[in-house]
């Protein structure tokens, strides 16, 4: 076996793996599989955490982590599916920080993980056992990788800052007409 088909299957391996994890955790948020509450569970999860409006805040979710995992493990639109995942991992990274990094403590690990996973795949695409190979890579061109991290990252960021000021103005009524 040669090196680049060993690192083709290690494409594979990581693409199959953690594309499955979101896609599972995307149709737990939309559909109320593998014990998800579904959109409007979600949705009502989504208000109390800060983000509104809560309906757009869980389809957004949901579809950037069952749509963002399912590309990724078909390999298709990769850099695109990729920037889809860190965008939606960044803001539930932001969630969770408040706990620390670990896991065990609610912390930010476990997103932190799958987003960087995603960007991982973003940037050294999806390998030979995949969609992009097969279609020529016409969904995974080198321009498309900063691009769609950048977009997703600007998305993230402005998402993370509205809700960090919705949850000020939350906890602090008197501040809630002010700008910051």
């Amino acid at each position: 076996m040669t090196c680049q088909n060993r690192s083709d299957l290690g494409l594979l391996a990581l693409r199959l793996g953690t594309g499955a994890v979101l896609a599972a955790h995307g149709a737990q948020k939309l559909f109320g599989w593998f014990g998800g509450g579904g959109i409007e569970a979600t949705a009502q999860g989504m208000e109390a955490m800060g983000f509104r409006p809560g309906r757009a805040s869980a389809v957004a979710a949901g579809l950037a982590e069952a749509g963002g995992g399912a590309l990724l493990a078909l390999g298709l639109a990769t850099p695109a599916a990729g920037a889809a995942v860190v965008g939606e991992m960044a803001t539930a990274a932001s969630v969770h920080a408040p706990n620390g990094f670990f896991n065990q403590s609610g912390g930010a690990e476990y997103p932190v993980l799958l987003g960087w996973a995603a960007a991982s795949l973003a940037v050294m695409g999806a390998g030979r056992y995949s969609l992009d190979h097969v279609t020529c890579y016409r969904l995974d061109r080198p321009w498309m990788v900063p691009a769609a991290l950048a977009g997703s990252s600007a998305a993230a960021a402005l998402i993370i800052c509205r809700r960090a000021r919705a949850t000020a103005a939350a906890q602090d009524p008197k501040d809630a007409g002010t700008e910051g």
